[in-house]
């Protein structure tokens, strides 16, 4: 396999995508954020609402395992299941993990702190638990006030998360706490989540790219 540098996967991207072109600055930005956060040994926590929820699941399912190509494990980590019962399965069936965690999928606790604490708050409670330096929080919101996202993000950059937002092109009450904003070129929601899909595919390659590419 020839690995695909970040630059020519981004060229390819907005020759496909040229209504997206004005993103091209975001995504990159995005890109070295994530990278940085990795590379680290942190993590991405991901909060949204609605069709924003279910892509926080779909990026979570591209970077917890394999998307586009296979991501066997190192050899090191192969050999720390030597010895045990299922040992030979662990270590030919696991995959290269980018980890990453979907803040709106932890439902008892969601509707526990809904019910007695405040709806608004229900990201930013898991920020503050999961998040740690060096971590980064990737908020979904196409109009970019969500108040619930709004305050996750603000949560993340007092805790030393970096943020990076996808919304829409309009200023959202989001954008002074994100250290990237990726505004897409559109305000109807329904617009703005068809180019939010192809915007988080390309950063999970990209990221598969730079961590398990040939």
């Amino acid at each position: 396999m020839i690995a695909v540098t970040f630059q020519a996967r981004l060229s390819a991207f907005l020759l496909k995508y040229p209504c997206l072109a004005g993103a091209g600055e975001g995504l990159s930005a995005a890109f070295a954020v994530l990278e940085g956060a990795y590379l680290g040994g942190g993590k991405a926590l991901l909060c949204g609402n609605g069709g924003s929820a279910a892509d926080c699941e779909h990026i979570v399912g591209e970077l917890m395992k394999g998307f586009t190509q296979k991501r066997p494990l190192p050899e090191d980590d192969r050999a720390s299941f030597a010895g045990f019962p299922h040992g030979d399965l662990l270590a030919g069936k696991l995959q290269g993990a980018l980890p990453a965690i979907s803040l709106v999928s932890q439902t008892s606790l969601i509707s526990a702190f809904v019910n007695d604490v405040s709806p608004a708050l229900v990201f930013a409670q898991q920020v503050y638990g999961y998040g740690r330096p060096g971590d980064v929080l990737l908020a979904l919101t196409t109009s970019g006030n969500s108040e619930n996202v709004v305050l996750a993000a603000e949560a993340a950059k007092a805790r030393g998360l970096r943020v990076i937002a996808i919304t829409g092109e309009a200023p959202g009450a989001v954008d002074p706490f994100c250290d990237v904003t990726i505004k897409l070129p559109a305000r109807e929601t329904k617009d703005v989540q068809e180019f939010t899909l192809p915007v988080y595919h390309f950063l999970c390659q990209a990221l598969e790219d730079r961590f398990f590419g040939a």
